[in-house]
C-alpha cells in the first residue's frame, strides 16, 4: 500500500472511529433514537468508503500481481479470497 493510501485510509478509520465515541455519548445521553441511528448510518457509510478503498488497491496490486504471476494456485486463492468477501457479506 502507498503512503498516501494508507495516510487516507488512517484519516476516514480515525474519522469512523470519533464518530463511534460520539453514538456511544449519544447512547449515555439517551439521545433520540433517530439521531443514533442516523449517526451510525453515516458510520456504516465511512467504513463502506474504507472497503472500497482497500478492495481497489487490493485489487490493483496483490491481485493484479497474482494473475499476471506465473503460480496458479496463487491466482486460485486472490480469487478465492475475494468470493469468500462477497458471500460472507451477503450472509450477514
Amino acid at each position: 500500500m502507498d503512503a498516501k493510501t494508507e495516510k487516507t485510509l488512517k484519516r476516514r478509520i480515525a474519522s469512523a472511529a470519533g464518530h463511534l465515541k460520539g453514538i456511544e455519548r449519544m447512547v449515555d445521553e439517551d439521545a433520540y433514537c433517530i439521531d443514533i441511528i442516523q449517526q451510525v448510518q453515516a458510520v456504516q457509510a465511512a467504513l463502506n468508503k474504507v472497503n472500497t478503498i482497500l478492495l481497489d488497491n487490493h485489487l490493483k496490486t496483490c491481485v493484479t500481481t497474482a494473475i499476471q504471476g506465473d503460480d496458479p494456485d496463487q491466482r486460485e486463492q486472490m480469487l478465492s479470497e475475494l468470493s469468500a468477501v462477497f458471500t460472507a457479506k451477503s450472509k450477514l
